[in-house]
């Protein structure tokens, strides 16, 4: 089965970014593209899919009272507060 690739201002709509936001995640790698004939660039459709699960599981983690289970700061030295 052939892979979807969709062009940088296709997925930019879709993750609802600017097209310099898509380059850049595709140099950090958050998104993985492929070059077509003379130098342009496709999104494979599944690295979007990805980035987008990713991100709704991020959001819905933060929800749900993930900061709780930060460990607190704990000062020592010879400024801190009795």
């Amino acid at each position: 089965m052939e892979p979807v690739l969709l062009r940088i201002q296709e997925t930019a709509k879709l993750l609802k970014v600017s097209k310099w936001t898509v380059y850049r995640w595709i140099e950090e790698g958050r998104l993985h593209a492929t070059k077509i004939g003379r130098g342009s660039l496709r999104v494979f459709r599944t690295s979007v899919s990805t980035l987008i699960e990713a991100s709704q599981v991020n959001h819905r983690s933060a929800q749900s009272g993930s900061r709780s289970k930060v460990p607190r700061l704990r000062i020592v030295g010879q400024n801190r507060k009795k």
